[in-house]
């Protein structure tokens, strides 16, 4: 549960590192809507603490003496679930760590390097503020009903429909942030092999999305794999765009390819769901479906905007099944959405194209 209105966000920081833990208060401590309740080297001293008073966030290192940081997490959300944020040096070396990480319930991950901590941490101090923030306002017992309603295989992909005919022309782009690595397993395992071509932007650092690509290739009909520059889009093929690189749809004749490239953050992201958003409105048009998910802030929103004003589909999460209701929220604010569904039900409005227009009723 996320802590009333108006009330703080009490976090407490599990980091062996006392550079870590007194530069983490010290930018934390510094926003109106944030108080450090308490910081521990590790699991075993943060459980004592968690006796006195319960945190609304939990920042957490993974490699730490007497507990690591997995162990104490699957705990945790056994015990009692509370929104986790991951902050560690093996991220980027362990991205497998850190996808069990994500598996387990943690709900972001901030990346911090070997050297030069205190210094990064300052610099990226927006980044790891939005991440408390995010968490939070998460609603766990989405990410828990999701988690536990699939199982770690491959599923038996559904039926096909008489509309899959005329899905190799289309494209799918979706967007989402924090919850969105649960949300995405949920839709992409739903889908048979012969679907349309999907794009992906998840909010994600760099040295992630190659591992998180490969953990759902493995659990999925269609393939899903890291995009490169210049790669062609395929039916039956997710493409996740890289961490810390923006993506965008362009049209190469009868094709359709990505463009992955450095630029600036657009919303405080790269990669930006507006960056991929706004490219597939202009090559892909009425061809296209654009579909915005669980997340933190309003990334995307315009960008499904553009989309659904050239003619394509669009599709908004609701709020009942994110865990998250940032992004899908600021998107049906601005009009930007055809329909409003829940999780369970975006894999077959993806196959089926079925976007019939909202009710004025369900967006208030």
């Amino acid at each position: 549960m996320s802590p009333p209105a108006g009330r703080k966000i009490k976090v407490l920081v599990i980091d062996d590192s006392a550079v870590v833990r007194q530069v983490m208060s010290r930018l934390l401590a510094q926003e109106p809507d944030i108080e450090v309740l308490a910081t521990a080297s590790d699991p075993i001293f943060a459980r004592n603490k968690m006796q006195l008073e319960w945190p609304d966030v939990i920042t957490l290192d993974i490699e730490m003496p007497r507990m690591d940081g997995i162990t104490f997490l699957r705990q945790l959300m056994q015990e009692r679930p509370t929104p986790v944020v991951i902050c560690s040096s093996l991220a980027t070396e362990g991205a497998e760590t850190t996808m069990q990480a994500l598996q387990a319930g943690a709900v972001a991950i901030i990346t911090k390097p070997q050297l030069g901590v205190g210094d990064f941490l300052q610099e990226s101090s927006m980044q790891i503020i939005q991440a408390v923030r995010g968490a939070g306002a998460a609603n766990l017992r989405n990410l828990h009903a999701v988690r536990q309603s699939k199982p770690m295989e491959r599923r038996e992909p559904p039926a096909p429909s008489t509309a899959m005919a005329r899905t190799t022309e289309r494209i799918v782009a979706i967007g989402t942030s924090t919850g969105g690595t649960v949300a995405l397993e949920e839709v992409l395992t739903a889908l048979p092999r012969v679907s349309p071509g999907i794009v992906i932007v998840q909010h994600m650092p760099a040295g992630f999305t190659a591992a998180f690509a490969q953990r759902l290739d493995k659990l999925c009909e269609i393939r899903v794999e890291e995009a490169k520059d210049g790669q062609r889009v395929l039916p039956g093929l997710a493409l996740i765009a890289p961490g810390d690189k923006h993506m965008s749809l362009i049209r190469s004749g009868a094709q359709y390819i990505v463009e992955v490239k450095d630029g600036p953050p657009v919303n405080r992201h790269r990669p930006s769901v507006d960056v991929l958003f706004r490219s597939v409105a202009k090559s892909a048009g009425r061809n296209a479906m654009g579909v915005i998910m669980t997340g933190m802030g309003a990334d995307g929103a315009r960008g499904l905007k553009e989309m659904h004003d050239t003619g394509s589909a669009t599709l908004a999460q609701d709020e009942a099944t994110c865990v998250v209701y940032g992004m899908p929220k600021e998107a049906v604010a601005l009009g930007a959405a055809s329909r409003i569904v829940p999780l369970g039900a975006i894999a077959r409005a993806i196959l089926v194209g079925d976007v019939k227009p909202v009710r004025e009723a369900q967006i208030k």
